[in-house]
């Protein structure tokens, strides 16, 4: 997307995944996956056998972890460009991943959805959550958007978002 805006509710929106989406959620998975494959040498072959196998441990651990996870598919202006997974538990949401699309990234359209989680977050009295690796450049984000790291997972990161409102006194 070239000069990409912040998406307005029009232009986006969600939708249940199905198993009819699973070719277009391993394509979300490979694109978070291309810029580390980049500096391998392996052929496209063997970098597509591994992002498959890779996504498939992915979508099994999340099935037997957040069996009650709600997995949505990002859309913008009519068409699939990411994914969202959110756990709501009784004392937090946890944003299981949220991955977009390389084109569709830096356009807003992440953001959205965090804020929205985050205003859900408000309303519910509880924490929102999220694990990040160290290196993804998403980081940034959280940061900006208030997350705070609350422990060190090694390769990644719990984060964590309170209302204002909800912070102890």
């Amino acid at each position: 997307m070239s000069n990409p805006t912040l998406p307005s509710g029009d232009d986006a929106a969600l939708r249940p995944a199905t198993t009819g989406d699973d070719e277009f959620l391993y394509r979300v998975y490979a694109g978070t996956r291309a810029e580390e494959l980049a500096l391998t040498n392996w052929t496209d072959a063997q970098k597509e056998q591994f992002c498959r196998m890779q996504f498939r441990a992915q979508s099994t651990d999340y099935a037997a972890n957040y069996p009650a996870a709600q997995y949505s598919i990002i859309e913008h202006r009519r068409t699939a460009v990411g994914r969202l997974i959110v756990d709501r538990r009784e004392s937090e949401i946890n944003i299981v991943d949220i991955a977009l699309l390389p084109d569709a990234r830096g356009a807003g359209i992440g953001t959205r959805y965090l804020r929205e989680l985050m205003d859900e977050s408000r309303r519910a009295g509880k924490p929102l959550s999220i694990h990040v690796e160290k290196f993804n450049r998403a980081l940034r984000l959280y940061h900006r958007l208030g997350f705070q790291p609350v422990a060190d997972k090694g390769v990644y990161l719990l984060m964590e978002w309170k209302s204002p409102a909800a912070a102890p006194q």
